[in-house]
């Protein structure tokens, strides 16, 4: 089987079935079909494969016309069903791994994506896991699900693991350009698995098993959270003694060896920096390992959208106005710049707070049109002069990098900078 599988991966002669196609799983589909390769999507959203089959991009890294072309030369086709995976080679599982409300990894997605490959496992099928978790995953929890059709990994069928390492919004690090990571439950799976990504991106690196993979990953995120929650208590010291903590990040960053420049921010936001180094801390507790540093960064970061109302508390207060009754506009809601995603972004926990406080909360955003907040539905509004003059506080929780910085200081009253936009002035701007 290793043989025949590899020879059909070195001649390019493989069909691949990305599950999953969301802004990990639709980037991928779109580069191997882009290298000539038949992808057959797969997800749960009747949307989402709609969209797809008719080459309508809801990822703003993928345009329309890009994907529209591949649809058309039959090179990308999405499905809601698995029936299709008896047709191709290569499966390849992108699905979230959100945490319950128990902060529990809730691998949900993962399993029922196995389960359904399980019924459609063939002899000779490659199947790589790239959705972020927690070490020993794809060794100890996939392949005894795969191996209950009666075939046996390493022999019939083939199992790795290879992190995603999708950044949205990234003008310079796509997915040919950003080196890969793979790690095989055994050495042929690896082998095989980097094979396949060789046909796509410039460099792979093969790791000696799947939870050197996974372990990877998650030193990547956890040690982005750690740095970002040093960066959010240096701002709050910073604030308490009065000093410009932009001023200090950037100073230190002058130093050319053992220092890199993080800095402070409303709260972290997206798929993989809230939520990864979680997974690490779960499966440690399952060890009898506490890993305190890692609950400790959670710990800063989870609260800073509390500490950004209290901040705004504290200006209000600076000219006898409360948060009941201030009118507050909130300036960006996507978790990043430039993205048109809300993943856990602290904006909406601070819109939340603030409203339960009694403020009047409104919102712009160009990325993203609407948002949902409990049982209520915000749109955002149209960034007039008007509005912002008609705005007690300005509240930049996104630097998008589409805002006109110098229309919205000159029509403001007031600004609080989260994130350092307005560095070029001065008067009625208060930063973080």
């Amino acid at each position: 089987m290793e043989n025949e599988l590899l020879k059909k991966i070195k001649n390019n002669n493989f069909k691949i079935s990305v599950i999953g196609l969301g802004y990990v799983g639709l980037p991928l589909a779109v580069e191997f079909a882009k290298n000539g390769f038949e992808v057959y999507g797969i997800d749960i959203d009747k949307n989402k494969v709609k969209n797809i089959n008719e080459g309508i991009s809801y990822i703003n890294d993928i345009s329309n016309n890009e994907l529209l072309d591949l649809v058309k030369k039959n090179k990308i086709k999405a499905f809601e069903n698995y029936n299709i995976l008896s047709e191709v080679d290569i499966i390849i599982i992108t699905v979230p791994t959100p945490l319950s409300k128990t902060k529990d990894p809730d691998l949900s997605y993962v399993l029922n994506a196995v389960n359904n490959i399980k019924n459609h496992l063939k002899k000779g099928h490659l199947i790589i896991l790239e959705s972020t978790t927690y070490p020993g995953t794809t060794d100890e929890v996939i392949k005894p699900i795969l191996e209950e059709s009666g075939l046996k990994c390493g022999s019939d069928f083939f199992l790795a693991f290879s992190p995603e390492r999708i950044n949205p919004g990234d003008k310079i690090y796509k997915i040919k350009n950003t080196p890969k990571i793979v790690g095989g439950v055994d050495e042929i799976s690896g082998k095989l698995a980097y094979e396949v990504y060789s046909k796509i991106i410039d460099s792979v690196i093969i790791v000696s098993s799947s939870k050197v993979a996974e372990m990877a990953k998650l030193l990547e995120n956890t040690f982005r959270a750690v740095n970002i929650a040093l960066a959010n208590e240096i701002a709050i010291m910073c604030n308490i003694l009065k000093i410009d903590v932009w001023e200090v990040v950037e100073s230190a960053g002058t130093k050319p060896f053992g220092f890199m420049k993080f800095y402070p921010g409303p709260g972290i936001g997206g798929h993989c920096i809230p939520i990864d180094p979680i997974y690490l801390s779960w499966k440690m507790k399952t060890l009898n390992y506490n890993a305190r540093l890692i609950e400790v960064a959670s710990e800063i970061n989870t609260n800073m959208p509390r500490y950004v109302v209290q901040r705004i508390a504290d200006i209000l207060n600076e000219y006898e106005m409360s948060i009941k009754g201030s009118k507050i506009l909130i300036l960006g809601v996507a978790y990043k710049r430039d993205v048109n995603d809300i993943r856990e972004s602290p904006a909406i926990d601070i819109i939340s707070l603030l409203s339960d406080k009694g403020a009047i909360v409104y919102y712009f955003d160009p990325y993203i049109p609407k948002i949902q907040i409990g049982d209520l539905e915000i749109e955002s509004v149209e960034l007039t002069k008007e509005v912002l003059k008609e705005s007690d506080l300005v509240v930049l929780i996104t630097d998008h990098s589409i805002f006109d910085y110098e229309f919205i200081y000159k029509n403001a009253n007031l600004i609080f900078d989260t994130k350092n936009a307005f560095k070029n002035y001065s008067e009625k701007i208060y930063k973080l």
